[in-house]
């Protein structure tokens, strides 16, 4: 199976530990993803970790009022992704830049002070999608800041699985969407496939769009939780609601090469509303950080 694409391998899964009807239901939920590798070529690069933005004319560094300049984390070239692979609303051109607060970065502390559960860190996170054909020009860097060093990435096509924890999984693995039973009550056959999948889907990588890898459980549900407020139970009806509103932008991993260690080697996962894509609202976007 080492010839075998991602998109076959999860296929593949669902036939071996399936029956036909659930491998179906399973299958349809698979989405195309861009996952993005590192190339020595620049020409070939799709994406920039680290370096240093390109901002338009007359804009400034972005900023975390109160707690100073946001890290540069990574520039993509829209128009250099393969459109099939990414969500309907995806920037067919321009670039997308990303920024993230991250304490070590300069100020002496020992991490990050954003959180998906503070309102008011929010503003630690920014993207900003500037348009083709806008005047722009090399940022200056901030004092307080150490650029990250530059990797170029390269975009390949893949498929990605969601979480077995959202809703729509569950929908189709188990019927009526109820939370996972534990395992000595879940079935054999989706005890199997549990495990198998767990052991398919072990790296998390660099990704836009399609399904997130996550560390610690699903980032959606993260995302739901902060917006509808902490405390709602596993199962919720709003809770599976607002979860299957979001869309994940990018996955970007902890990153030797560029210097990026994300707490305990984690991964920052950017998510935004469809509408909210499709009208290029970034400001709307929502980080969560799992370690």
């Amino acid at each position: 199976m080492t010839d075998e694409r991602p998109a076959d391998r999860y296929a593949r899964l669902a036939a071996d530990h399936l029956p036909a009807g659930l491998a179906e239901r399973w299958t349809a939920l698979l989405r195309p993803c861009v996952r993005l590798r590192r190339t020595p070529d620049p020409e070939r690069a799709a994406a920039t970790l680290g370096g240093t933005p390109d901002l338009p004319l007359g804009t400034a560094w972005p900023t975390w009022p109160g707690r100073g300049p946001l890290s540069f984390v990574a520039s993509v070239r829209c128009a250099a992704l393969p459109p099939e692979a990414l969500p309907p609303g995806f920037p067919p051109d321009g670039t997308l830049l990303f920024f993230f607060h991250y304490d070590d970065q300069g100020t002496g502390g020992a991490g990050t002070f954003h959180s998906i559960y503070d309102r008011g860190s929010w503003a630690g996170a920014q993207v900003l999608h500037v348009a083709a054909g806008t005047p722009v020009h090399p940022a200056p860097v901030p004092r307080e800041l150490e650029p990250y060093p530059r990797t170029h990435l390269v975009a390949e096509v893949e498929s990605s699985a969601p979480d077995l924890w959202l809703p729509q999984a569950r929908a189709a693995l188990l019927g009526d969407g109820r939370p996972w039973p534990g395992p000595r009550e879940t079935e054999p056959r989706l005890r199997s496939f549990r495990r198998a999948f767990d052991r398919l889907r072990s790296r998390t990588g660099h990704q836009l769009g399609g399904h997130a890898v996550p560390v610690q459980g699903p980032v959606e549900y993260e995302v739901a939780d902060a917006e509808l407020g902490p405390g709602r139970p596993w199962g919720d009806p709003l809770l599976d609601r607002e979860a299957e509103r979001w869309l994940v932008l990018a996955q970007l991993d902890s990153d030797d090469d560029a210097g990026m260690t994300w707490g305990d080697t984690g991964t920052l996962y950017w998510l935004i509303r469809p509408e909210d894509l499709t009208t290029r609202r970034f400001d709307r976007v929502r980080l969560v950080l799992q370690c």
